[in-house]
C-alpha cells in the first residue's frame, strides 16, 4: 500500500479537519435518515473510512497545535 507524508501548518490542518468533520456530519445524517438500504450501506462504509482518517488526524493535530485547531467557529473573538 502506498502512502503520502504530509507536513501541515495549523491553518492547513484546521481546513482539512473542518472539511472531514462536515463530511462526517453529512454522511451520518444520510445514514440516520435514508430509507434506501443500499445508500445507507454505501455511505456507511464510506463513513467508516472518513472516521478512520479523521479521528487520528484530529488527535494528532490537537496534540501538535492545541484544542483551537478544532474550533471552526467564524464568530469574531
Amino acid at each position: 500500500m502506498s502512502s503520502i507524508q504530509l507536513d501541515l501548518t495549523a491553518s492547513e490542518a484546521k481546513i482539512i479537519l473542518e472539511a472531514l468533520t462536515e463530511m462526517e456530519a453529512k454522511m451520518t445524517a444520510i445514514c440516520e435518515t435514508s430509507v434506501d438500504e443500499d445508500e445507507v450501506a454505501d455511505v456507511g462504509n464510506d463513513l467508516i473510512e472518513v472516521r478512520l482518517l479523521l479521528n487520528p488526524l484530529k488527535k494528532q493535530a490537537i496534540t501538535q497545535f492545541g484544542e483551537n485547531v478544532i474550533n471552526f467557529s467564524r464568530e469574531l473573538l
